[in-house]
């Protein structure tokens, strides 16, 4: 916005000065003015830009309220990947999860019971068949 009212200055005056057959010394100055003016505008947005606060990525999860009947949609979103992934990254994603609600380890079964059944589903062992819960 600032840059925008700074340029039509600029062009208003360098119109100015050129209809008028002003002296070449006068337009050059002008126009190192304001290639200076428009350096250290750039300057000062460069180093607001680098000073800024560092905002982490927080990871989101899915957040829970499950369906009666599991979709590849929500298998997708239970284990944090993609419903086409691979196999392997499949297995991986259902490994992490597991790891960290496993019932032996504090986990809740039910839990453990809805990502056993995103894996099934998204291996294709199971073709939505609801959970024992």
């Amino acid at each position: 916005m600032m840059i925008a009212s700074f340029v039509k200055k600029i062009t208003f005056y360098w119109l100015f000065l050129t209809r008028k057959r002003a002296d070449p010394p006068l337009v050059v100055g002008v126009s190192v003015a304001a290639a200076a003016l428009g350096g250290r505008y750039l300057i000062q947005a460069w180093k607001a830009f680098k000073t800024r606060p560092v905002v982490p990525r927080v990871r989101r999860f899915y957040e829970g309220g499950f369906q009666q009947k599991m979709t590849r949609r929500e298998a997708a979103l239970i284990l944090g990947i993609r419903e086409r992934d691979v196999m392997e990254k499949i297995r991986e994603a259902h490994r992490r999860v597991m790891v960290a609600n496993h019932p032996d380890r504090g986990g809740s079964e039910y839990l453990a019971s809805k990502i056993n059944e995103a894996k099934d589903m998204l291996t294709g062992k199971t073709k939505g068949s609801e959970s024992a819960f």
